[in-house]
């Protein structure tokens, strides 16, 4: 028989991760859709491969799977209110994109001004992921921007920036046993 876990403190625990916030796009039929995403990462760079999760219930997650061709914005700090934004459900699907500073993809992919990069990406494998479906994605165009480097974190239902310390992994580490 599974064990059950407690809900709260399942939340809790997960909420005590500090992620980066992305905005996923699609298009589908003509239609712009995005979602807000925080459950994503990177998987291989040869090939270049990332993850996302979507949520089985959204239209998004429909969208997504029809079109399979998505765009990554990886939001900087200024992407605050887009990412409030794209994470509300509900809201107009033909208007969505009217208020948010956005360019095109190569492929035609909505992605967001406020971001530190951005990708495309054609969906390689889906895989279960209870009430999340797990989308591999080939990243097929990579571009970044060095004008703004402070990245939007998520951090206990709170919006964060990094700090920077004076050492970096590479300085951090001098050998030894």
């Amino acid at each position: 028989m599974e064990k059950s876990v407690d809900q709260a403190a399942f939340r809790g625990a997960l909420s005590r991760f500090a992620s980066g916030v992305t905005v996923v796009s699609t298009q589908h039929e003509g239609v712009d859709h995005a979602m807000t995403a925080s459950a994503f990462t990177s998987v291989s760079l040869i090939p270049p491969l990332v993850l996302v999760c979507s949520n089985k219930g959204s239209r998004f997650h429909d969208a997504v799977r029809e079109s399979r061709r998505w765009g990554v914005s990886i939001l900087s700090e200024h992407g605050r209110q887009a990412s409030a934004w794209f994470a509300h459900r509900g809201r107009p699907l033909d208007t969505q994109f009217a208020d948010i500073p956005h360019h095109r993809s190569p492929g035609g992919l909505a992605l967001l001004d406020d971001a530190l990069s951005w990708l495309e990406c054609e969906t390689e494998a889906e895989h279960d992921g209870g009430d999340h479906l797990i989308l591999v994605g080939r990243v097929t165009w990579a571009q970044y921007q060095d004008e703004t480097d402070d990245p939007l974190l998520y951090y206990r239902s709170h919006y964060g920036t990094i700090i920077r310390q004076p050492e970096s992994e590479k300085t951090a580490y001098r050998g030894g046993a």
